[in-house]
């Protein structure tokens, strides 16, 4: 049995409903075990960073394409134990290449 089981299903269900070609996932639960709200919890997986590049996202605004997302991990949000804070970065294949041509240049 994994150790991490919410981010294992946040991974296969993102990886089988948006084909990305970047999923980046920070498990920062650590961080927050200490809010008022966490200390009644057993999960130690409750909040997550996720930047997810995609053409699922093509044509999309921000708010579209953060939908997409919730309505994937709908079941983990609403979970007791679940899904407490998803912060999400969502991009398309060229949107990323341009963010990398972007990062290139300065460092120059």
């Amino acid at each position: 049995m994994s150790s991490t089981p919410i981010e294992d299903t946040i991974r296969l269900k993102i990886s089988n409903a948006l084909n990305p070609t970047t999923l980046l996932i920070h498990n920062d639960s650590a961080l927050h075990a200490h809010h008022a709200a966490m200390r009644e919890t057993v999960s130690q997986e409750t909040h997550f960073r996720l930047t997810i590049t995609s053409n699922a996202f093509q044509s999309k605004m921000q708010p579209a394409r953060h939908r997409m997302v919730y309505a994937v991990l709908k079941d983990e949000l609403a979970m007791e134990g679940g899904i407490h804070a998803l912060q999400l970065k969502t991009r398309t294949l060229e949107e990323e290449e341009r963010l990398r041509e972007k990062e290139s240049a300065e460092e120059v």
